[in-house]
């Protein structure tokens, strides 16, 4: 399979802190979820790919070629939407124009005024009137408007209210109706990824602790729920980020253990959001 990014045995330390031989990949025509609790890593990865931090070692491709070996060609191919916008506060959106269209050259004008006007955005407001929602439309616009075949989104849809989110969902959607396209895509709003993602690669404490197809992962979980006597200390270990309350517990198990559990138990369908919340919760019992 065509891979647009392939990132491998990635390494990347700060005090506290190191991404552990990071290895994925983003097919082209796929929209891949970056997952992870805040300090997990994914803005730092994404930091190594677009070449903003040098990492220690392991290699980073775009497109099949070194993303250290910086070039036009890879720079144009590429729309990137970070967690706040690098724009001068005073710019006018028909200034954000003029200075970031001097980067590309394949720069859409008319792709930029037909999404401006799609996102309720005038050309004569300056940045510091938008709001945060609005930043992120405005960074949309930019990413969209220079012919990019990938996307590579960093919490994107969390300053949006749900009509515009599933608007720009819809927008990424047909971004990658065309096969040669893909998006990298790291948000906190899981039920996005839920209802459009292709791949999840999933990131926790600097490591890859899973990455491939989202139906996967969704199928190697379930949700159990019970009371508190009803799990032996033996059967306590197969589930990952026991929680137990006054009422009883719960927690996240793999479905091939489901047997092995008390057909009392309830097991439900779980998510995105809960396995993350889960894993963590995993990780710092066992820490």
């Amino acid at each position: 399979m065509n891979s647009i990014i392939e990132v491998q045995d990635l390494n990347k330390s700060y005090a506290g802190f190191s991404l552990k031989n990071v290895s994925f990949e983003v097919p082209a025509g796929f929209i891949m979820g970056f997952i992870g609790p805040n300090g997990a890593g994914k803005t730092t990865t994404i930091k190594c790919i677009l070449n903003m931090i040098n990492y220690l070692s392991g290699s980073v491709k775009l497109f099949g070629m070194e993303k250290r070996d910086i070039s036009v060609q890879i720079n144009d191919n590429i729309g990137v939407v970070m967690d706040a916008p690098f724009y001068v506060d005073d710019w006018t959106i028909a200034d954000v124009e003029k200075a970031v269209s001097l980067f590309y050259t394949h720069w859409d004008s008319g792709r930029y005024a037909a999404l401006l006007k799609n996102f309720g955005i005038k050309k004569n407001k300056k940045v510091k009137e938008l709001s945060r929602g609005m930043k992120v439309k405005l960074m949309m616009a930019v990413a969209l408007s220079h012919n990019a075949k990938l996307l590579i989104l960093d919490e994107p849809t969390s300053g949006l209210d749900p009509v515009a989110r599933d608007e720009l969902c819809e927008l990424l959607s047909e971004f990658v109706s065309d096969e040669s396209h893909s998006i990298l895509f790291s948000t906190h709003i899981t039920a996005d990824l839920e209802k459009i993602a292709d791949y999840i690669t999933f990131i926790l404490d600097g490591r890859i602790v899973f990455s491939g197809l989202k139906e996967e992962l969704l199928e190697k979980y379930a949700l159990v729920k019970g009371g508190l006597n009803d799990l032996t200390s033996k059967q306590k270990g197969l589930i990952v980020g026991l929680r137990e309350h006054s009422t009883g517990f719960e927690g996240m198990t793999e479905l091939s253990n489901v047997s092995k559990l008390p057909k009392s138990l309830l097991i439900e369908q779980i998510t995105l959001e809960e396995i993350i919340i889960f894993m963590n919760r995993g990780a710092k019992l066992h820490e």
